[in-house]
């Protein structure tokens, strides 16, 4: 059990810092919710609905970008440190290419809203923001890179540091853009755009100055100079990144899509079903964060030479993260109460809370499954597997399914939100099961390629 326990240990000490990042995160989002609603329900609901538009745009260049770790990580454990300023120049120039065509999707996403009737007040807000926010997007693009490059050499610091940073920075900024301090106006929710732009913009300083000054990162010069675009390369880079960032999409739009489905149901139904997906959000974040330390260590035990040690990684990382899964699912059944009732004070919202709790602690271990196995299968650069997989496991098994339960009489009575949940578990479990066994045939495609004496590592 000792080497488990080791790997053990070097997953803890990857994943503490960007677990405290991805909490850092969220509390920006939740500040931005809390000081917006202070100002009106419209500007609340400018928020949430600008957030549903932007989030899935900015994920999918965050995911395009997320290739570079375990191309990192594996040039970092191969010890060809000078490849690494020339595949992290080459991130730079996907990223922008990217980040050009999704700044323009998000400035023209508000016409949808025309579309939709909704309210002029709250789509004249929405719009707003999203051309507010938009002026952030392409920092927050370089600062993954630079992110995504600190990461990739195992010094997972600097993200958890930054990640506190902004948080700082978004409280004060929010204080003054949308309550109108300092001689700024009062711009209400369209100020938590700004705000977040400016956010953004902090971090991606304070990243490459740290960048300059770290010894540990420094020594790689990659601001010193940068490579010229080579078309191959950023072809691969896109290649690889492609499918990270469609499997993100659609899991994101998966929960949105059953939001709009349950929403004829009620405002109760769907404040159930939100406080449930809020909550399991929250949780998700401890196998996230696991995950995406796996991804480095594979990555490094590869660049190593060490395809054993990869696999016990792996298999350490999956292990553990279901083990957590099982205790949050206990204290997730043990107190749903309590957790529904910090959310509301409506009987019949705080019951159907609280019984979706109970479908959401069985889907955390698969869920903790999936995305750790996931996670494993990048840090092998097996990327594209995962995107057809989630497409089958979410919308030809999960969703259809949830629809058939949720909605329809063909089999039970209609469910509701209860028939969605199921759904969920259903292509969680299936997604689960299917990477689970695709990381079986890598584990043997990459022993033999190993005993055959072929490279494991080849670099970008």
């Amino acid at each position: 059990m000792r080497p488990y326990l080791a790997e053990t240990w070097h997953l803890l000490r990857l994943c503490g810092p960007i677990l405290v990042a991805q909490v850092a995160q969220t509390t920006m989002g939740f500040v931005d919710t809390v000081m917006a609603g202070q100002v009106s329900a419209v500007d609340l609901a400018a928020v949430a609905v600008a957030t549903s538009f932007w989030l899935p745009i900015i994920l999918l260049v965050q995911g395009v970008v997320m290739a570079l770790i375990p191309i990192i990580s594996q040039l970092h454990g191969a010890r060809r440190h000078g490849e690494v300023a020339g595949a992290v120049h080459q991130g730079f120039w996907l990223t922008l290419l990217v980040t050009v065509p999704a700044m323009l999707a998000l400035y023209y996403s508000p016409q949808t809203l025309h579309w939709m009737d909704v309210d002029p007040a709250l789509a004249e807000k929405t719009t707003g923001y999203l051309h507010a926010i938009l002026w952030g997007m392409p920092a927050y693009a370089l600062y993954q890179v630079l992110r995504n490059f600190s990461e990739g050499l195992s010094h997972t610091l600097p993200t958890m540091v930054i990640g506190f940073i902004g948080l700082l920075v978004n409280v004060p900024a929010n204080y003054v853009l949308i309550y109108g301090k300092l001689g700024f106006p009062a711009l209400g929710g369209v100020g938590c755009g700004y705000a977040s732009a400016v956010v953004f913009w902090a971090m991606l300083f304070a990243m490459v100055v740290y960048t300059q000054k770290s010894s540990l990162l420094a020594r790689f010069h990659v601001l010193t100079y940068l490579t010229a675009p080579d078309w191959r390369q950023i072809n691969r880079l896109f290649r690889l990144g492609l499918p990270i960032a469609l499997a993100i999409f659609c899991e994101v739009t998966l929960f949105t899509v059953v939001a709009l489905l349950l929403s004829p149901l009620g405002a109760d139904v769907v404040a159930g079903h939100q406080i449930a997906i809020n909550f399991s959000s929250m949780v998700f974040m401890l196998p996230l964060s696991l995950g995406m330390a796996l991804t480095i260590r594979v990555g490094h035990s590869l660049g190593e030479n060490l395809p054993r040690q990869a696999k016990r990684a792996s298999m350490t990382g999956i292990g553990f993260g279901c083990s957590l899964a099982i205790f949050t699912a206990l204290l997730t059944i043990s107190a749903r109460h309590w957790i529904s009732d910090i959310y509301t004070d409506n009987t019949y919202v705080l019951e159907l809370a609280s019984s979706l709790l109970l479908l959401a602690a069985l889907y955390q271990i698969s869920d903790s499954a999936q995305v750790i196995a996931a996670a494993a299968l990048r840090g092998y650069k097996d990327t594209h597997i995962i995107f057809y997989i989630t497409l089958v496991a979410y919308w030809l098994c999960g969703l259809p399914a949830g629809m058939v339960l949720g909605l329809t009489d063909w089999l039970v009575p209609a469910m509701g939100p209860h028939g969605f949940w199921i759904g969920f578990l259903i292509g969680l479990t299936v997604a689960a099961l299917m990477l689970l066994w695709r990381l079986n045939i890598i584990y043997e495609r990459v022993e033999n390629h190993s005993r055959a004496g072929q490279p494991l590592v080849d670099g970008l």
